[in-house]
């Protein structure tokens, strides 16, 4: 759909705001020095120390400040402008030395022209694009030589249930673009909000293929039977921050993660 940047952009700025204030993000052990980063992606990510990192669709920069905190040189980008101010507004606040950049990643030659170390990119990032091809060819562009991708994401496999996880609604594989409408928010179910989403899914064929043929190669891949959030209708906490969904424990898998190097 041609305008579906501009709904998803309106989308993520009204969370925003709601996202700030929730119990999901937790403002208030961040600020304290909690990390926001998981159990998942940590191992991969290793010491970052001295490394620069760019951490594509960072919001409003939670992992990036960790990353920060690690030691890192940390750049975010993210096409939200409110999500935008708000990581500046975060950095400056607890005094973390990190950049932050609106931009859409698919246009990322018009924001960014430094080669990265690693690239950082988690949970709910790629259903939000048409064109993977397009996603991985700007990805592998923002990294120097030998230079890694952390990538962590939902599974696939969950976006093809409808909104309440009764039944199979959508296919595995990229058919169409996914028009949804739903109150609230994931960080906030009683958010006063309801707006349109679009949104594809992408098959893990998609996702490693695309990276292979522009030039990556995988180093580690898993997939995960929980999800290190409660995102998902009707979760159940098996461990902390694991949680899994009524019915379907230990079933499905929720999350995988790769991490992959440019050859």
């Amino acid at each position: 759909m041609e305008n579906y940047l501009a709904i998803n952009k309106a989308l993520w700025n009204k969370k925003t705001p709601f996202h700030l204030s929730s119990a999901f993000y937790d403002m208030e052990a961040f600020k304290a020095g909690k990390s926001s980063l998981t159990a998942i992606e940590l191992p991969l990510l290793g010491n970052v120390k001295g490394k620069e990192i760019l951490h594509l669709q960072c919001h409003f920069g939670q992992d990036t400040l960790s990353l920060a905190r690690m030691g890192a040189t940390v750049t975010g980008l993210d096409f939200s402008p409110t999500a935008i101010e708000a990581a500046r507004n975060l950095a400056q606040e607890l005094g973390l030395p990190a950049t932050f950049i609106e931009g859409n990643v698919l246009e990322v030659e018009h924001y960014i022209s430094h080669k990265y170390d690693l690239i950082f990119s988690t949970y709910g990032v790629v259903g939000w694009h048409p064109d993977l091809q397009l996603w991985a060819r700007n990805v592998v562009a923002c990294l120097r030589q030998g230079g890694e991708l952390v990538f962590a994401e939902f599974h696939p496999v969950m976006w093809m249930l409808d909104n309440d996880f009764k039944h199979i609604q959508y296919s595995y594989f990229n058919k169409e673009a996914i028009c949804d409408e739903e109150p609230g928010t994931y960080a906030n179910k009683e958010a006063d909000m309801n707006l349109q989403a679009i949104t594809w899914n992408h098959a893990l064929s998609d996702v490693i293929g695309a990276l292979l043929l522009h030039g990556m190669r995988l180093v580690h891949f898993s997939e995960y039977d929980y999800s290190p959030y409660n995102v998902f209708p009707n979760g159940v906490k098996i461990g902390d921050n694991q949680y899994q969904i009524a019915g379907y424990e230990a079933k499905l898998p929720l999350v995988y993660a790769l991490k992959m190097v440019k050859e």
